[in-house]
């Protein structure tokens, strides 16, 4: 079964889209992406529906870097890793120059900025392609917001925290999308105030931006199929010598999957949906993730079981680093992270976890 999302063509034609290639945005990324996981369909038609899209990036990526003239090679790497994702998790040379390109953005733009949430509107940026944490929809159903510079709408858990920091402060609400690379280098910017899409506040992190929160705290927890030869481990000792992927630039692939002993750890996915894919495909037997996005993944997914080790004496060894989930800010600016973590302390871990669940039933993978 493959996850899939709707979107209208003009005359109010339905044209389908597999989920997994919802953030490939340039017309030959989309006709791979739907040859690898459908037998045939109309690349011409989701090339259609993936135009708007298309507009938005370059749109997106052309405000980002206007006026940053000292940063003009940037906008050349940028424009790359709009155009193809990121491959390689842990530390490839576009990512590493985007992140550094973003630091020399901060250090321009330096003390000068304000809280960027002067003008009385909360720009926050994700890649609205991670549900439950965030996703782009066609309508506005549910609460949805409106994506800027597009025709689609944002929502999912963060969507519904930067609504309720916004109204807890009075702010206007704006939404922006962008990839996951280039996310850090936004904030850092001052493109976007700040940047809500699941992000654990690890140390390296906390070298580029400042962190809020945290807004929810994630248990780690494994993801095979119900048919595995691993679908009845009891432990992280059960693991032992599986084929095992998780999403680049996350402590699941980084620093969790190399825990589980003689483990064949694969290339990383790009993002959260083409990680499910390659698990759902049998190109690997389990990966590593957390329980938010496990759970969205058993509604698109019945043939997929959670392994979830949290109260055993065979459990993954977690920080707090890997389990915190925080929301981003550029570096210095308390006025902003103070605004945040007032409303955050307001709320209880349970307050998080009953929004989350809320998330995950309306999540289109869901539906």
């Amino acid at each position: 079964m493959v996850a899939v999302a709707s979107f209208l063509l003009p005359g109010n034609r339905v044209g389908i889209l597999p989920y997994a290639c919802m953030t490939y945005v340039a017309r030959a990324e989309l006709g791979a992406c739907v040859n690898r996981y459908t037998s045939g369909g109309s690349v011409g038609a989701v090339y259609s529906s993936g135009r708007a899209a298309l507009r938005m990036e370059g749109m997106m990526m052309r405000k980002l870097f206007h006026g940053i003239a000292a940063l003009g090679a940037m906008v050349g790497l940028a424009a790359c890793s709009v155009s193809a994702p990121v491959s390689g998790g842990s530390g490839g040379s576009a990512a590493s120059s985007a992140s550094a390109a973003g630091e020399a953005g901060a250090a321009s733009t330096g003390s000068a900025q304000g809280s960027g949430v002067d003008d009385g509107v909360f720009t926050v940026a994700m890649e609205a392609a991670y549900a439950p944490y965030n996703w782009a929809q066609p309508t506005d159903a549910h609460g949805a917001v409106p994506i800027k510079d597009s025709t689609m709408y944002a929502n999912g858990y963060d969507v519904m925290t930067a609504k309720a920091i916004a109204q807890a402060n009075s702010w206007k609400l704006e939404i922006v999308q962008l990839q996951w690379d280039s996310l850090i280098p936004a904030v850092q910017s001052g493109t976007v105030d700040a940047v809500i899409a699941g992000q654990s506040i690890t140390a390296e992190r906390r070298k580029q931006v400042d962190f809020a929160g945290p807004y929810l705290y994630a248990n780690i927890v494994v993801l095979t199929k119900k048919d595995s030869k691993f679908a009845d481990a009891a432990g992280v000792s059960g693991l032992a010598g599986g084929k095992a992927t998780s999403q680049s630039g996350t402590v699941w692939y980084d620093s969790l999957i190399p825990q589980i002993k003689n483990v064949q750890r694969q290339a990383p996915s790009d993002d959260a949906p083409a990680m499910l894919m390659v698990l759902q495909t049998g190109q690997v037997d389990y990966v590593v993730t957390d329980m938010p996005t496990a759970q969205g993944a058993v509604l698109a997914y019945p043939d997929m079981k959670i392994l979830d080790f949290t109260d055993t004496n065979d459990n993954f060894k977690v920080s707090d680093e890997d389990v915190n989930i925080g929301i981003s800010v550029r570096k210095g600016n308390t006025a902003l992270k103070d605004a945040i973590d007032a409303y955050l302390k307001t709320q209880t871990p349970d307050d998080f976890n009953a929004r989350m669940k809320d998330a995950v039933k309306i999540q289109p993978m869901g539906n």
